[in-house]
């Protein structure tokens, strides 16, 4: 019987060499091989394609990598806040491969299912499209992509056995499973390795048969990017509290019994304001339905954070699962409501979010994946930008996430409407602030229908 078990992860990855295309499981700081990476930092191995969701942060994870001038090209979906990772692809030093987050996992899901490609309807009217076959089914436009697959995947569970099979705790599962389906050599490292047959079968979430070694890790740090607690809440600036007035009143658009998805930024902030009485499921597309508040101080897991990469807590009836999984609740439309948050918005709906060209580049993460599937979107900004120009316009400046796509939007001064016929139709106005003064603050026309009442929050 062929042993899969290898010591550490020098003996495992003995075979990792230059030039050599490595998928990297984890998002944000949960889930990552942080074994796997260190060992590759020590071996100094170099011009490597790096598959991952995004890079770490600058001291820690890929960004390790990315420090040495190991990594040739990064194919992700997001950079974040990973000012070396903004910094490398900007100056033209890292070659960088930016795709939407729910396309990203599925090119891998099909790439270990031996499906060489697909069709999605993420990216249609963006930059994303460029050079790519679109075909319309049922009236609808997609894109033809292709599958992804790896020389190694390299991935992190909390248990595993000797025969390979793979248990995740938490939100650390996001892109693990589907990596390890989609390497061609597949390498596991695990916080505990246990004989064969002391897992549940009904328990395991990768069966052996993707996994081709296996180790014990040591020293596993779990870093945690936002540590975000009830505490927090408390300690809010002028600019926080005018994020506050635009959560507050975007959960009074959430109906008891809805589904959910928030995005990054402000939109993780609804979570806190959803009326006491009222079950509403929140979804987040690194693999959690059921989102809580954020949790007390002495109930923080490293392992159960948000799209924002915040620690938060869940609610009774929650559930985990891949990010595979993840983005066909939301292709599939079974999320009722989706907030994301925005750069601009033109008043035919269009939204651009993820890049300014030549000055920043944060990636699209999921965003392109919710605003081509999801029925009901809802944006929320602040009205202005911090130099003071409206980013409600007639026509988007920047790269768009997506065509004709927004129905409302909420800031720190207003609540407006996207007519079906094209236009911004102001509906409310936030507590204190005049109509004259969003319209002072407003670049495109607004059309306003009698008296504008005041947010009820």
């Amino acid at each position: 019987m062929k042993n899969k078990v290898f010591t550490d992860a020098q003996a495992a990855l003995f075979d990792v060499s230059n030039g050599a295309t490595l998928m990297f499981g984890g998002f944000g700081l949960a889930g990552i091989p942080e074994n796997a990476i260190s060992e590759l930092s020590r071996k100094g191995v170099k011009g490597l394609t790096c598959i991952s969701n995004e890079a770490g942060v600058d001291d820690f994870g890929l960004g390790i990598l990315l420090k040495n001038k190991q990594i040739k090209c990064m194919i992700s979906s997001f950079i974040g806040e990973n000012e070396l990772f903004e910094e490398q692809h900007l100056s033209g030093e890292l070659e960088v491969k930016l795709v939407p987050q729910g396309t990203l996992a599925e090119r891998i899901r099909a790439a270990g299912a031996g499906i060489p490609a697909f069709f999605t309807p993420a990216g249609v009217g963006t930059e994303v499209a460029r050079g790519k076959e679109v075909r319309t089914f049922h009236g609808k436009e997609y894109l033809m992509e292709e599958a992804l697959s790896a020389d190694f995947a390299l991935v992190k569970a909390w248990r595993g056995d000797t025969e390979g099979n793979l248990i995740f705790h938490g939100t650390a599962r996001n892109f693990n499973p589907m990596m390890a389906q989609a390497g061609k050599i597949t390498i596991a490292e695990v916080e505990e390795l246990v004989p064969m047959g002391a897992l549940n079968p009904d328990e395991i979430h990768v069966s052996g048969i993707y996994v081709q070694r296996i180790f014990q890790g040591l020293a596993y740090q779990k870093r945690i990017e936002h540590r975000t607690t009830t505490k927090d809440l408390a300690h809010l600036s002028a600019l926080d509290t005018q994020k506050e007035i635009i959560a507050k009143r975007l959960a009074l658009e959430i109906k008891d019994g809805d589904y959910v998805n928030l995005g990054i930024g402000i939109p993780t902030m609804v979570a806190n304001y959803i009326p006491h009485g009222m079950r509403v499921i929140l979804q987040s597309e690194n693999g959690l339905l059921g989102i809580g508040p954020f949790p007390e101080e002495n109930h923080v897991d490293p392992e159960i954070i948000n799209a924002g990469k915040q620690t938060i807590s869940m609610i009774p009836g929650a559930s985990f699962f891949s990010s595979v999984d993840s983005f066909a609740m939301i292709r599939g439309a079974h999320i009722d409501v989706t907030i994301l948050g925005g750069m601009e918005v033109s008043e035919k709906g269009d939204l651009a979010n993820w890049k300014i060209p030549g000055k920043q580049v944060k990636g699209m993460g999921g965003a392109m994946d919710l605003v081509a599937s999801a029925p009901n979107i809802i944006v929320a900004m602040l009205h202005q930008n911090k130099n003071g120009r409206s980013k409600l316009l007639k026509a988007c400046d920047l790269p768009l996430t997506g065509k004709s796509c927004v129905k409302r939007i909420v800031t720190d001064l207003a609540v407006v409407d996207i007519l079906p016929e094209g236009g911004f139709l102001l509906v409310e106005r936030a507590p204190g602030v005049s109509v004259e003064q969003i319209i002072s603050a407003t670049e495109a026309d607004l059309v306003i229908r009698g008296e504008v009442k005041e947010m009820d929050i």
